[in-house]
């Protein structure tokens, strides 16, 4: 469960998504995504920082330059937990839960 908070910690902050959505054409160095979204390398570092601890972008060392990519698996996987969560399934926490509640239709 930790690492599905640290995903949607990472994805709760506007510039980490919209590296996200730069990264979804493909692999990019960090100062492309510095020059797109007009932000300082300090800044970029740190948001890729956190993508990276969650495990939703790959950075590798190419030269002198960090190359940047998402991790197409941990979003397959983060997908498949979202569905799941929100299916209606029968081991479910609200199977357990007794509804002291009166609803009438």
């Amino acid at each position: 469960m930790e690492d599905k908070i640290r995903i949607f910690k990472a994805l709760s902050d506007k510039n980490r998504l919209l590296i996200l959505d730069m990264l979804s054409c493909g692999e990019l160095c960090a100062c492309d995504i510095m020059d797109g979204l007009n932000l300082t390398q300090p800044t970029i570092s740190h948001h890729m920082k956190i993508l990276q601890e969650a495990n939703l972008v790959i950075g590798v060392k190419k030269g002198k330059w960090m190359v940047y990519s998402i991790n197409r698996d941990k979003v397959k996987e983060l997908t498949s937990y979202i569905k799941e969560v929100t299916s209606n399934k029968d081991k479910c926490i609200c199977k357990s839960i007794k509804s002291s509640c009166s609803i009438e239709e």
